[in-house]
């Protein structure tokens, strides 16, 4: 088994930007262990603009090494859970006092930030090459990538098409309607209640079919539906009991998992009922910490912070110039909004989280 020396043994699993916030945030009060199958960490509300510029990616995936200093990197995935110890893929026993999962969604990404550099370059690529552009799903992601390419490469045909009756559903319907309404300014055809059968064009045709019978014609097409959270694997653990239906860790008001006094979850895979949002992971990640440090210096359970969600706040940008933002008082679209979120989709803001030049 794997340990440390004086210092309390914290494991985080999981290096999305909560782990990787909490993982810096203490790499000086306790004995720390980092367990990601990567070796970096991507600033996921950038993806979407390094698609179409590829360059953008160089300050959106940087490496851990960049701002953990203190502790170790253990490259693999965590396969189980006991009492005391993680075990990962690659057949370490790492022991902990304490344990941070952090896990998010399941990406199937690559090793390396060169690797994952070079899938941008690949994307771009594919965009660059193509006419005509389908994308599939209207969430966020599915919303944004068709902001970023009307935008970057207006003469190019982008289609749109979602299944719900509205895109952006995870937010109120006049920040939907704003968002519609600025792509199809943009010349975004956009088709709701419909699906794809994206082996319709394994032929070559190029051709797909929807769910009404419709033909969409695209010389290629991205896949922007919702990817499920990482949280199968602890079904298999001592923590199993602790999911709810949706596959998320049930926590406490201190975001430790219920009936654990040494287990915290932060990030998506949480049952705080609030938008899951990267502002809030953020929030997670100083909060449990704080709530460390204190239990690590000998402090009282009693004295510990409270995590409150923050009012729902939601921001989509639209290329980089327009973007859709809901406030509790107002919903915003247009250049407004845009000056806000879209010049840099908020990666200098978080590289300073990190302790990094913006």
């Amino acid at each position: 088994m794997e340990s440390g020396g004086s210092k309390r043994r914290v494991v985080v699993v999981g290096g999305g930007i909560a782990g990787s916030i909490l993982a810096r945030s203490i790499q000086f009060n306790a004995d720390l262990t980092i367990i990601d199958p990567k070796e970096y960490l991507e600033i996921k509300w950038a993806q979407l603009r390094s698609k179409v510029e590829p360059s953008f990616a160089e300050r959106a995936v940087v490496n851990y090494r960049d701002f953990f200093t203190n502790g170790r990197i253990v490259t693999s995935a965590a396969i189980n859970i006991t009492e005391n110890e993680v075990l990962t893929a690659d057949g370490r026993h790492i022991g902990y006092d304490y344990l941070v999962i952090a896990t998010g969604h399941s990406d199937n990404v690559p090793l390396t930030r060169t690797e994952r550099l070079h899938y941008y370059d690949a994307e771009n690529q594919k965009i660059q090459s193509a006419r005509s552009i389908l994308i599939v799903g209207g969430g966020p992601s599915g919303v944004e990538l068709a902001g970023e390419i009307s935008t970057d490469f207006p003469n190019k045909k982008v289609t749109l098409v979602h299944k719900g009756p509205r895109l952006l559903e995870y937010i109120g319907p006049k920040a939907s309607d704003k968002g519609l309404s600025l792509l199809r300014s943009k010349k975004v055809d956009i088709k709701l209640q419909q699906s794809v059968d994206l082996k319709s064009a394994s032929d070559g045709s190029q051709v797909y079919r929807t769910s009404t019978g419709e033909s969409i014609k695209a010389d290629c097409h991205f896949l922007c539906t919702r990817v499920p959270l990482s949280t199968a694997w602890l079904n298999e653990t001592i923590l199993k009991t602790n999911l709810d239906k949706d596959g998320r860790l049930m926590v406490d008001e201190y975001l430790r998992v219920k009936g654990r006094n040494n287990i915290f979850a932060i990030g998506d895979i949480t049952d705080v009922p609030e938008l899951k949002l990267g502002h809030a992971a953020i929030h997670h990640a100083y909060l449990v910490a704080k709530n460390l440090k204190l239990l690590m210096g000998g402090g009282k359970e009693s004295k510990m912070s409270v995590y409150k969600p923050g009012p729902e706040v939601a921001m989509v940008s639209l290329g980089r110039k327009h973007a859709v933002a809901q406030f509790p008082f107002a919903t915003l679209g247009g250049r407004i909004p845009g000056l806000i979120k879209s010049g840099d989709v908020f990666v200098g803001r978080t590289r300073k989280h990190l302790g990094l030049e913006p």
